[in-house]
């Protein structure tokens, strides 16, 4: 699935589920050793654990966050 995100500096979140589990994050643009990190520490993880762990994460004072974001894209995936 793609996702384009708002309000952070990555333009966009790719990533695969299979049987319910985060496979493949990456991220276009953004702090790529952070979002490097992100990536690996999902790895394999459930979608509903992503998200319990991810959401409300901000960036300094911005509302929402790289982490954030791909927690509202996976939301967006469920909702589907």
């Amino acid at each position: 699935m793609k996702y384009t995100t708002k309000g952070v500096c990555s333009r966009e979140i790719d990533f695969e589920i299979v049987d319910g589990k985060l496979h493949n994050v990456k991220y276009l643009g953004g702090c790529h050793g952070n979002l490097q990190g992100i990536s690996a520490l999902v790895e394999g993880m459930s979608v509903d654990e992503a998200i319990q762990r991810l959401k409300g994460i901000k960036c300094g004072f911005k509302a929402t966050s790289c982490p954030d974001q791909l927690a509202q894209a996976l939301e967006q995936y469920k909702a589907n």
